[in-house]
Order: structure tokens, then C-alpha cells, then sequence
């Protein structure tokens, strides 16, 4: 499946695919937060990243802005005080935001982890 690189989109027309791919969470606007449990990355709409499809129905996917990242929207949480303070225990503050082409994947995959059995454990107390 090939990707064209992604478009120039308004903004009223990113909001409007974000909400329409992302089934998991609402958006209300651009500036809407989320926590990627695969990079362990606070990132916003205005850094996700929209790619057509260059065969096939036409249809779009989101991605995760951080570079070497493969999340799609079921890996974006919310980012509750829980989980940004321990994001923060485990990576230093300026690494704690995601920037395109950033990634260092080693110690990121075991707060990952960490994070995903700790979302678990909050969803199992619901």
C-alpha cells in the first residue's frame, strides 16, 4: 500500500478528518492533546500526520508525527495528569513532546510498556 505525502489541508479540513479517522476520541479542536503510548509523546492535531492513499477507495490514515513512530489513533490516550507525571519520571522534559524526526526508541519502549499495563490497570478500576 503506497502513501502519497500529505497534503496541504485548511484547517477546518484537518479538524474535520481528524475527527472522521479518529474513532476512538473526540476532537474539538487543532489544539487537542493526546499521549502516544507507542513513542510516549504528547503530541496535538496540528502535528498529526494525514496521509492519502494513492490506490485503491481514496482513503486516508493519521500517524503519529514522531518519526520512526508507527501509532495509529487506537495508540492515542488522553494525557491525564497520571500519565504525563509518569511520562515524566521516565524521560527528561524536553524529550517528553514530540517534534518530528525524533525517536530514540530503547528506553521509550520499556515506558511504553510501563504505560500501556499502567492504561490497563486504570481501565480495569473503571
Amino acid at each position: 500500500m503506497s502513501f502519497s505525502p500529505q497534503s496541504t489541508w485548511s484547517d477546518a479540513e484537518k479538524l474535520d478528518v481528524l475527527r472522521r479517522l479518529d474513532q476512538f476520541r473526540e476532537w474539538r479542536s487543532l489544539n487537542d492533546k493526546r499521549f502516544c503510548l507507542v513513542c510516549s509523546k504528547i503530541i496535538n492535531g496540528w502535528q498529526i500526520e494525514i496521509a492519502d492513499r494513492t490506490r485503491g477507495n481514496g482513503a486516508s490514515r493519521l500517524s503519529c508525527p514522531t518519526e520512526r513512530c508507527n501509532s495509529i489513533p487506537m495508540d492515542w490516550v488522553l494525557p491525564t495528569d497520571e500519565l504525563v507525571a509518569l511520562a515524566k519520571t521516565a524521560i527528561p522534559e524536553d524529550h517528553n513532546t514530540a517534534s518530528p524526526k525524533v525517536a530514540d526508541r530503547g528506553e521509550e519502549q520499556s515506558l511504553a510498556s510501563r504505560l500501556r499495563k499502567f492504561t490497563l490497570h486504570l481501565n480495569l478500576a473503571s
